[in-house]
């Protein structure tokens, strides 16, 4: 059954990438109008809530909130952990993304990414909080899927293609063909998890505790997948609190100090890899022996992440033109464009 053409030509229709740590909106004939922080700013008075901030602004009052204030992230591991704070987010960024708000209603269609491991009730809660928010119709669309549509891979053809989606909460590992996805696997392991263990080895070795902002500054300042040859590498100043005088302190930290954090994260990345090419069919790994493997999301961006992947697996590697927003263009592409329908699910 095909599906129906999801927009007219005066459409304020799109497609969300709502992820972990950020979210990305792609709208129709315009391409990609947003790129904020999941995060949402709840104020309480009088024991009622409301919306102080949403996005970037909210971003910045993480860890510096007053009484009163939470500052709230309501995706966790790519799906919804908090469904209300959900719905108020997406609200906000399809206002936004339309250019603010209207007297008029609008009632678009709305493709959203999905991890490929997602459970039933964590779709139904997607769909929830983007027809509570204002949607007229939600399709659904699989992470990797269209991630490598919006790297440009060639999902449609014959032809076998592997992509690797390291995003905030998940990495997603697929091996494609004929709009499907011959065999797709996840791990719990993405940018949140590589900051936690930058704080938790900067509070082990310097008794320093720092916050969820400054490890996200300290990866991508000087983290790397691999220890420099020179076991030092570049250095960074960080700025914390004292653990055990109570005061404000600075201390310095290498390259080879967060590459050694990371060590784990990154083999567990390599081991999810490793396993999709072993459960993948001969004829489809003979494709990816010619193609190789292309990578996408904020992870990939990790220095030299691809180097590792590439020795470990013996294949080339590449990253993504425009890792950081691949996977909302490829679900922009895949509502637009005839040649990929089939791709999504209306829900």
């Amino acid at each position: 059954m095909r599906l129906p053409r999801l927009f007219s030509r005066a459409s304020s229709d799109m497609a969300i990438d709502l992820g972990t740590v950020n979210t990305v909106v792609y709208l129709r004939g315009q391409g990609i109008v947003l790129n904020e922080p999941s995060v949402v700013a709840i104020e309480t008075r009088d024991g009622v809530q409301q919306v102080r901030a949403v996005g970037a602004k909210a971003k910045l009052m993480m860890g510096k909130t007053p009484d009163g204030i939470e500052t709230i992230r309501p995706m966790r591991d790519g799906v919804i952990a908090d469904l209300d704070v959900a719905e108020q987010m997406i609200k906000f960024f399809i206002d936004k993304a339309h250019g603010g708000h209207s007297r008029m209603p609008r009632y678009p269609e709305i493709a959203i990414c999905i991890p490929s491991g997602a459970t039933l009730v964590e779709r139904r809660a997607i769909r929830q909080a983007a027809s509570n928010a204002g949607a007229r119709k939600v399709y659904l669309i699989e992470e990797p899927m269209a991630a490598a549509i919006g790297a440009g891979l060639p999902v449609t053809e014959p032809v076998g293609a592997m992509v690797v989606d390291i995003g905030g909460g998940t990495t997603e590992v697929a091996v494609l063909s004929l709009r499907g996805l011959a065999y797709s696997t996840s791990a719990r392991v993405g940018g949140d998890k590589m900051d936690e263990a930058i704080a938790s080895m900067i509070r082990r070795k310097h008794n320093l505790m720092i916050g969820e902002a400054t490890a996200e500054r300290v990866k991508l300042a000087v983290g790397m997948a691999r220890v420099p040859e020179d076991g030092i590498g570049d250095t960074m100043r960080v700025k914390g609190r004292d653990l055990r005088a109570g005061v404000p302190r600075e201390i310095e930290v290498t390259q080879a100090d967060i590459a050694g954090s990371l060590g784990d994260l990154i083999g567990q990345i390599v081991e999810t890899v490793l396993t999709a090419l072993e459960k993948t069919e001969p004829e489809l790994a003979a494709d990816i022996c010619d193609q190789g493997i292309v990578m996408t999301g904020g992870g990939s961006l990790l220095a030299r992440l691809d180097e590792v992947l590439s020795d470990a697996t013996g294949l080339p590697v590449t990253v993504a033109d425009n890792a950081l927003t691949c996977v909302a263009i490829g679900a922009g592409r895949a509502m637009e464009e005839p040649i990929y329908q089939g791709v999504m699910t209306e829900v």
